[in-house]
């Protein structure tokens, strides 16, 4: 049974298929398109297909559209209208009003005709709309390691909840709790991000951000905002967050004057971002606390755009009391595809679970063809070496800056050592140099470690193994008298957002740091994705055209080594 799974109602749009139950390809629009989070979230475009990405999936595994036997669409379509005259404060034909909404209802109900159209062929009866919230809880628990679980959902709304949990027992889910908007964890970061003139978008940033804070200076100000309610878990005031349209009016009252994008930023910004941070990880041990009470789970899996947070993330791995905590790595919106195609595969037809998802390596890969072909296409030369593991680390330890494009692409918003740029944790000016050369960010913002998997307890304290610190979805602090040694992957907080990397999982990118480790004593690369205020790259020609115009020093494409003419 080969089965698509299709996310597109908001954001970050993606395909993934299943083939008999086992993921054999997931892909993120952006990738291709080359458009970061795919397409802008509007209530004119949810019927704006992945067409790329399910492409792509076809091509990697090999078949043609009649072979899809069912597509799974992760939005319940008629779950949406309960939006409408919920909001006071709104945009007329935006989100939450009667015409934007109406109009989002109809585009959603284009969708099998469109995909009709994209496949060439009819699916009457083999299309299947799946809840928002069961797609992210399937996403997560039916490619985790455990057999029963509680199967966590936070993110901004899906048709209409903002927070669901689900008991997950082998082939089912059934939800245990939910949370409806306006009350919503997911929309108070983008809404603070609004406020604080980033992007909605750059819940990183705010996550960075808070380390340098105070969260006790603005913690009665921030209860009027949003508070802890026995009851419910927790309520917003949507007067003042007025989370369906552009108005900080009401924040600025509480808070003082919203930031302008690009300003200064401030002690008042900082304490803020750490207040948010400290309310949600409050409202998550809260609400793990609760459930655990009542069902006596042992797991925990993560959903939603929320479970990126990898601050909280080690804060409930550490206090939340369960044996093991499972995050899927694209845990946002994309991994909906993933998990609406499982959801048919064992709910639907009650299949047994086909894999765990112990790896993020399911984009497409490109072989040594495509590669020269890409090359041949510049001005560049490639060198063909034995060794690339080998010459990556010698370069990354003699301070240069080297994209490492390797085998199949990540899945999810981290570059996870198939797409990379790597260099020397060691030297601390790395950091403001990867700003300043590669990045364009801001300076706050912390870069990550890879760590061979083998020693990463040398280096930090980790409370639990968890499959997901592979997918750089914890912040763990540095051991006593490690940060120094390490200051360009090391937060203001002594913390760092580490990804272990084993070698029967990837034994290429292990090899590298290994040969690191040999060279220096350190087990560890700072590894960034490879991008430039762009999409991470997916393809050669990607790749070529990020190191062409950036500060890159060389470039690792499979076996290729291309370096920049003096």
């Amino acid at each position: 049974m080969n089965i698509l799974g299709i996310n597109s109602a908001y954001h970050e749009s993606a395909a993934a298929l299943l083939i008999d139950g086992k993921l054999v390809c997931f892909v993120e629009e952006e990738r291709i398109n080359r458009i970061k989070h795919a397409k802008q979230s509007r209530v004119d475009n949810p019927h704006v297909l992945p067409e790329g990405a399910i492409r792509a999936c076809l091509d990697y595994a090999g078949l043609k559209p009649h072979d899809i036997d069912y597509c799974a669409y992760s939005f319940a379509q008629n779950g949406r209208l309960q939006n409408v005259d919920v909001d006071t404060h709104l945009v007329q034909g935006g989100w939450g009003s009667p015409e934007g909404e109406k109009l989002f209802h109809a585009r959603l109900q284009e969708i099998p005709a469109r995909l009709e159209s994209l496949l060439g062929h009819g699916i009457e009866g083999r299309f299947v709309w799946v809840d928002h919230h069961i797609a992210h809880a399937a996403s997560a628990f039916y490619c985790s390691p455990f057999d029963d679980a509680l199967a966590l959902v936070v993110d901004g709304i899906g048709e209409f909840d903002s927070i669901t949990a689900y008991n997950g027992t082998k082939k089912t889910l059934e939800k245990i709790f939910a949370l409806p908007y306006p009350h919503s964890l997911g929309f108070l970061w983008e809404k603070i991000c609004s406020y604080l003139g980033f992007s909605e978008y750059d819940a990183c940033k705010l996550m960075g951000l808070s380390s340098y804070g105070d969260p006790l200076v603005f913690a009665e100000s921030f209860k009027k905002l949003a508070w802890i309610d026995e009851n419910t878990l927790f309520k917003v005031d949507n007067n003042i967050a007025r989370f369906r349209s552009p108005d900080c009016s009401a924040l600025e009252k509480l808070f003082g004057p919203a930031r302008k994008p690009g300003a200064e930023i401030t002690a008042t910004h900082k304490n803020i971002a750490a207040t948010l941070q400290k309310f949600t990880e409050d409202v998550l041990l809260i609400l793990c606390d609760r459930l655990k009470k009542q069902h006596k789970f042992k797991h925990l899996c993560l959903a939603g755009g929320t479970a990126l947070n990898c601050v909280a993330n080690a804060i409930m791995q550490k206090h939340a009391g369960f044996d093991e905590i499972f995050i899927q790595p694209a845990a946002n919106d994309a991994g909906t595809a993933l998990g609406a195609a499982l959801h048919v595969w064992c709910d639907k037809f009650g299949n047994s679970r086909g894999f765990v998802m112990n790896h993020s390596l399911w984009g497409p890969d490109f072989d040594e063809e495509a590669i020269q072909k890409a090359v041949a296409a510049t001005s560049f030369r490639a060198e063909k070496v034995a060794d690339a593991p080998e010459r990556a680390a010698r370069m990354i330890s003699e301070g240069k800056i080297v994209g490492w494009f390797q085998g199949r692409m990540e899945t999810g918003p981290r570059a996870l050592g198939n797409r990379s740029l790597l260099t020397d944790p060691r030297r601390s000016d790395m950091r403001e140099i990867l700003n300043r050369k590669i990045k364009h960010r801001e300076d706050f913002r912390p870069f990550a470690p890879s760590v061979i998997a083998e020693k990463a307890h040398d280096w930090f304290e980790i409370p639990a193994r968890s499959i997901a610190s592979d997918f750089m979805l914890f912040a763990y602090p540095t051991r006593k008298g490690c940060h120094e040694q390490i200051p360009a992957v090391v937060h203001v907080d002594n913390t760092s957002r580490i990804q272990t990397v084993s070698k029967e999982v990837n034994p290429r990118y292990h090899a590298l740091i290994s040969a690191f480790d040999r060279i220096t004593g350190v087990p560890m690369v700072l590894n960034t994705s490879f991008n430039d205020s762009e999409p991470i790259v997916m393809s050669p020609a990607d790749a070529l055209n990020t190191f062409s115009r950036t500060g890159i020093d060389a470039l690792f494409l499979g076996d290729h080594l291309i370096l920049k003419d003096n």
